[in-house]
């Protein structure tokens, strides 16, 4: 048996050394996506969300590489890494991607790249474009059928919000206006962004505190009675007097 060919000397990159695109609605949103959906999925530690991390795909090419927005492995392992390199990852490809399209980069995002994902078996494939117009949509997602992608429906409401659901997490990405957030359906409940959660957490603690103030008040209440109590019985033994 032939072993497999090994490059030892070969460096893997963490990073281009070009600065990353971050308008404020891209950063804003890649950095909501990650760490909300990476947080949902916290309790599933065989999970790993990340995102704008190399993917190298060939070993000894790292010229061979992809760096979605945001990717998520269900089988990958929740565990930091400085680069996903494919034949190294028990997970392998990644599950799903999601692309935040920027005027440059919609066209490749919507053709070249779609069909790139589609040939290296990405489950589902999706686009957000806060500049949409008529020429393409601000929420598109693909699930693959095959070789090939197919798209994946929503549903708007009346007060028009856009839903569709993500087979792979299990979850809705629903589009409000220009504003995209993903939702538990089971849970009822959108995922919070950062502010968002410290808010929730905020509020917690208030009730918390709260919550124990009510307990010392009940408490005190309870002990002044038990003395009104211990009061009233020596002044019934009082006025009855000494036992003869």
């Amino acid at each position: 048996m032939v072993d497999p060919v090994r490059f030892p000397d070969i460096e893997y990159p963490e990073t281009d050394g070009k600065p990353m695109p971050d308008g404020d609605y891209q950063g804003v949103f890649y950095r909501y996506a990650v760490q909300a959906v990476r947080d949902h999925f916290l309790p599933r530690s065989e999970v790993y969300v990340t995102g704008n991390l190399f993917i190298y795909l060939e070993e000894g090419n790292p010229k061979n590489r992809i760096a979605p927005d945001m990717y998520v492995v269900m089988n990958g392992g929740h565990r930091f890494r400085d680069t996903y390199k494919v034949w190294e990852e028990p997970g392998g490809i990644p599950d799903f991607v999601l692309e935040i399209v920027s005027p440059s980069t919609w066209c490749t995002d919507l053709g070249p790249k779609r069909d790139q994902y589609a040939a290296l078996g990405v489950g589902e494939y999706w686009l957000h474009d806060p500049h949409a117009n008529f020429m393409h949509p601000a929420l598109a997602g693909y699930r693959l059928s095959g070789d090939a992608y197919e798209p994946i429906s929503g549903i708007e409401s009346p007060e028009g919000t856009l839903t569709m659901h993500s087979e792979t997490l299990g979850l809705d990405l629903c589009l409000q206006g220009e504003k995209l957030r993903f939702f538990d359906p089971v849970r009822g409940e959108y995922l919070l962004d950062y502010a968002e959660t410290l808010a929730k957490m905020h509020v917690a603690e208030h009730e918390a505190h709260a919550a124990q103030a009510a307990l010392h008040a009940a408490k005190s209440e309870a002990h002044a009675a038990r003395a009104e109590t211990h009061a009233a019985e020596s002044e019934a033994h009082a006025a009855r007097g000494p036992n003869k």
